[in-house]
Order: C-alpha cells, then sequence, then structure tokens
C-alpha cells in the first residue's frame, strides 16, 4: 500500500527506545493466549507508556470471559490487562478492547481438513466442532475486527473511544448444524459422526503437557461455555461497532474462500454448491 512500510520484530521484545526510533504513536496488538501472555502484554503495556505512545486497539477475548472468575485461565488475563492499563498510572495511554466470539478461520480449517480426507481416501473421520448443534453463535472474520481497529486508529480524536470494551462477533449467527449441512453440501455425503462441543483437542493440548501446568491449559475448555450458552450471539455486537465498521465476513464466504485458496482444482464443484 502507498505510504506503508513493514517493519518486522518480535513484538515481546519490543523496547521504549524502539517504540520512539520508530515514532510509534498508535499501535494495534492481537497477542497469544500461551501462559507467558501476562508477562509479554504487561512489558509490552509499560514499553509502550515510557515511550509515549497515545493510543492503543488490543485484542481480548470473548465479552461475558472477561472477569476475575472465569475459570479458563486467559480470559483472566485480559481482565488482569484491563485493569492494569485501567489504572491511574496508564492514564496518558488511551485504550480500546476488542472483545470478539470464535474466529471463523479456526473452525473452516476443522471443516476443510474433513472434507478434503474424505475426498483422498473415500472414508469420513468425525467431525469435530467445537460450537453447540443448536445454540447460535456469532463467530467472527478476523479481517472484521481488524478492519474496525484501523477506523479507531484513524481517528483525529481518540478519546471518545478510551477505555471503551467493544463486543465484535459476527454478522449471523451459526450453529453446528448449519455447519454439518454445510459439509454436506461440499462433500456431498451425509456425516456420519459429528461431535459438537468437541474439547478433544484442548484434553490432547493438555496431555501433552507438563504436569505443572495440565490443570491451567486444560481450563480452555470452560472458555467455550459462554458460546454454548447462547452469550455471543451476533446481536450482541456493539452499537458502536456496527456504527462505524460492521462487519461483513460469514462462515459460509470465508469456508468458500478458504476453499478456492486451497483447491483450485475444484471451482466448478464448489461453484455449483455455492448456488
Amino acid at each position: 500500500m502507498p505510504g506503508v512500510e513493514v517493519e518486522e520484530h518480535n513484538w515481546p521484545e519490543i523496547t521504549a527506545a524502539w517504540f520512539q526510533d520508530y515514532q510509534v504513536t498508535r499501535v494495534f496488538i492481537a497477542s497469544h493466549n500461551a501462559l507467558n501472555h501476562l508477562a509479554e502484554e504487561n512489558q509490552f503495556y509499560a514499553e509502550a507508556l515510557h515511550a509515549g505512545v497515545k493510543y492503543i486497539v488490543r485484542i481480548s477475548t470473548t465479552a461475558p470471559n472477561v472477569k476475575p472468575d472465569c475459570r479458563a485461565y486467559y480470559p483472566r488475563t485480559h481482565w488482569a490487562i484491563e485493569q492494569m492499563l485501567s489504572s491511574p498510572e496508564f492514564e496518558a495511554m488511551h485504550l480500546t478492547s476488542l472483545q470478539p466470539s470464535h474466529f471463523i478461520p479456526f473452525l473452516v480449517e476443522h471443516v476443510v481438513q474433513f472434507v478434503q480426507q474424505y475426498w483422498k481416501t473415500g472414508e469420513q473421520s468425525t467431525l469435530r466442532l467445537l460450537i453447540d448443534r443448536d445454540i447460535p453463535t456469532g463467530i467472527v472474520d478476523p479481517r472484521d475486527a481488524g478492519a474496525f481497529a484501523a477506523h479507531l486508529l484513524a481517528q483525529d480524536d481518540t478519546s471518545a473511544h478510551n477505555g471503551a470494551r467493544y463486543v465484535l462477533n459476527g454478522p449471523e449467527d451459526v450453529t453446528g448444524q448449519q455447519v454439518a449441512d454445510l459439509v454436506k453440501g461440499y462433500s456431498g455425503v451425509e456425516v456420519d459422526d459429528v461431535r459438537y462441543k468437541d474439547v478433544t483437542f484442548i484434553e490432547q493440548w493438555a496431555d501433552s503437557q507438563m504436569t505443572e501446568v495440565k490443570n491451567i491449559i486444560g481450563s480452555i475448555r470452560y472458555a467455550q461455555m459462554t458460546s454454548w450458552e447462547g452469550k455471543t450471539k451476533a446481536g450482541t455486537t456493539s452499537k458502536t461497532v456496527m456504527g462505524i465498521a460492521p462487519p461483513k465476513g460469514t462462515f459460509a464466504k470465508a469456508l468458500r474462500r478458504h476453499w478456492m485458496a486451497r483447491s483450485p482444482r475444484c471451482l466448478i464443484c464448489l461453484e455449483m454448491v455455492w448456488v
């Protein structure tokens, strides 16, 4: 893009001097949720504050989970970070937190793998879906989160968004059954075995860890409960988001886009399915 330069750097290693050298005054950050998340993001903001950075837009996590008693560990770290950034010591640096539900690519990847394996072998694996069979959830395209963040960063006056926490979900709800129906359309067969609210990958991840952190990693399974309870629907998206840059990406469109990128030879077939 005209006027845009890319400077690659490992973000946990960014210092106040780096911010000042590049004259950075506004930042968008979408960090990880590994066990060292709290320490690394805390340090990042301390460096930004001392460098004179004026505005931070950050990706948080599912709004109903950002509380000190959430059973999943990483939403508590987001809560702790936001408490720190809301303290008087950080008042010189404006902050906005975006609170999305599930991101679309995570679900798309599982669907694409399932269909590709069936086409390759003629045998079905288990379709494992993190979402509920019937409870709708407004899964969001990460590009919509980026677009809204860009609008915020371009504001002449960021004070109106200082301290704001905006719920950012997709434009429409999707259920596990709807995803399974899409899989049937792409594969051409009824799915024999669908596991809804499946957290097997979290359990496997926890089992692969050292004893000291098994319980912490395993706690991620509880982060999904709010979507299973119907608390992350599309209608919960903040009015400010809808007024500035309403989300546009849907699961069906994302699935088609990802499939085209990975399997261009199936263009005609997918066009028929899409129609």
